[in-house]
C-alpha cells in the first residue's frame, strides 16, 4: 500500500483569515477527524447532550488563554463548514477523550510518542536535529496535515499537527522547537487547565527560547505530557509536566531522549506513574533509540536519528510501531515520522513509517530574532 504525503496548507492574515483559508484548505481531513472522535465518543456512551456539554465547556479556557485562538478556530469552522465544537474536540482531543473514557470507566487510550534532540556537540556538522515518532490511531495518517503559518506579528512557523488543531511538533522561524510525548500520573484531571496544542501553538509563537520554556513550565494543564524543546542555536531541554508542576531533564551526552514513562526522579518523588498500564515498552523504547545515537557521538546526521526511529526491537511493540490492536481496542501504530533541522529550516516527514520509507520535505525560511535579517542560508 502506497501511502500519500500530509498536505502542506499554508495560512497568513488576521485569526479569523488563518482560520478561513486553513479550514477551506483542509476541509476533508477535518470532516474525516473530527467524524472519527465524535463517533469513539459516541462508543463510550455519552449522549451527543453530554459530549456537547463536554466539549462546549472548554470554549471559556480558550479564549482566557488567547481570544485569538478562539477567533482561529471559529475561522477554521467556517472555513471547513463544520460546527465550532468539532474545532474545539480536535483543539482538546487529549482532555475530551481521557474524560469521557472516565467517565465510561475504559482504560486510558495514551498518545505514544519517542522524542529526541541532537545537540550541536554530538552531530557531525554542528547541527542541532529534533525529531519524533508520533503514535496514535492509524487512521490519523489520513487526517494529518504540515501547517506553514506566515505571521506579522511574530515569527513564521511549521507544525504536523491534525487537521483543525492549531500545533503539535514542529518550529518557528528563529529556531525555537518542539516535540510532546504522552505522559500519566495519579495528578492527571484534578484541576482545570490549558489543552495541550495550546500550548504547543504558544511556543511556536515565542521569538526566545526563554519564553517557550516559561509557556511550558508555567502554563496550567488538565493532565501530564513530556514536552521537549530545543533552540537552533545549541540548547535543549525536556520538560516532564505534571498538571500543576514541571520537572526538567538536561540533556546526557548531547542528547535527549524521552519516551512515555517518568524519568525525573524529584517528579517521582511526588507523583505517581500511572502509564505503565498502557505503554510498558516505554522502558526500552528510549533505550533502544539511546543505543543507536551513543554508537557515533560527535558525528550523528539526520540519517542516524532516522534509522534509530526506524528501531523495530520487539516489534510491534517498538520505536516504530506497525499497525496493531492496543488495550484500548483501537488499532495503533506509528503515524509518521517528523525530523526537523531548525537552523536550516527543514522538516522532513514520512507517514506510516513502520511500512513506508519514503519522507516529504517541507521548508520555512529562517531568520534571526527582533526581525533582523539572518546571515544564513534559508532552505531552498
Amino acid at each position: 500500500m502506497s501511502y500519500q504525503p500530509f498536505p502542506l496548507i499554508e495560512i497568513s492574515g488576521t485569526p479569523t483569515e488563518r482560520g478561513r483559508s486553513y479550514g477551506a484548505q483542509a476541509t476533508e481531513r477535518i470532516h474525516k477527524g473530527a467524524g472519527h472522535y465524535v463517533e469513539q465518543i459516541r462508543k463510550m456512551g455519552l449522549t451527543q447532550e453530554d459530549m456537547g456539554r463536554l466539549i462546549a465547556a472548554f470554549l471559556p479556557t480558550v479564549k482566557e488563554f488567547d481570544p485569538a485562538y478562539a477567533e482561529e478556530m471559529a475561522g477554521i469552522a467556517e472555513g471547513a463548514k463544520i460546527e465550532l465544537e468539532a474545532i474545539l474536540l480536535l483543539n482538546c482531543r487529549t482532555e475530551i477523550l481521557q474524560l469521557a473514557r472516565r467517565h465510561a470507566g475504559l482504560l486510558d487510550e495514551p498518545d505514544g510518542c519517542t522524542g529526541a534532540v541532537i545537540l550541536p556537540e554530538a552531530s557531525l556538522n554542528g547541527e542541532l536535529i529534533h525529531g519524533q515518532n508520533w503514535d496514535w490511531k492509524a487512521e490519523c495518517v489520513e487526517t494529518a496535515v504540515v501547517l506553514r503559518i506566515r505571521r506579522e506579528d511574530g515569527p513564521d512557523l511549521m507544525t504536523f499537527t491534525e487537521a483543525g488543531a492549531l500545533a503539535r511538533a514542529g518550529f518557528n522561524a528563529t529556531g525555537v522547537a518542539i516535540t510532546a510525548n504522552y505522559l500519566e500520573s495519579d495528578l492527571d484531571y484534578t484541576q482545570e487547565g490549558i489543552p495541550l496544542p495550546l500550548i504547543r501553538r504558544k511556543v511556536l509563537e515565542c521569538e526566545h527560547l526563554a519564553d517557550a520554556i516559561r509557556a511550558v513550565a508555567c502554563t496550567p494543564k488538565s493532565a501530564s505530557n513530556n514536552m521537549i524543546l530545543s533552540a537552533r542555536d545549541g540548547f535543549a531541554i525536556d520538560f516532564e509536566c505534571a498538571p500543576n508542576e514541571a520537572f526538567a531533564i538536561r540533556p546526557e551526552n548531547g542528547l535527549i531522549v524521552h519516551a512515555n514513562h517518568w524519568n525525573s526522579s524529584v517528579a517521582l518523588s511526588k507523583v505517581k506513574d500511572a502509564g505503565i498500564l498502557s505503554t510498558p515498552e516505554s522502558y526500552y523504547r528510549d533505550w533502544r533509540v539511546r543505543q543507536h545515537l551513543e554508537k557515533k557521538l560527535g558525528k550523528l546526521t539526520v540519517d542516524d536519528l532516522r534509522e534509530a526511529f526506524f528501531d523495530d526491537f520487539l516489534t510491534p511493540y517498538s520505536v516504530c510501531r506497525p499497525p496493531r490492536p492496543s488495550h484500548a481496542g483501537n488499532i495503533s501504530s506509528t503515524v509518521a515520522m517528523i525530523l526537523m533541522r531548525p537552523a536550516a529550516g527543514i522538516m522532513e516527514v514520512a507517514p506510516m513509517p513502520s511500512r513506508n520509507r519514503e519522507f516529504t520535505t517541507y521548508t520555512l525560511e529562517t531568520r534571526a530574532r527582533k526581525g533582523l535579517p539572518d546571515t544564513r542560508e534559508a532552505a531552498e
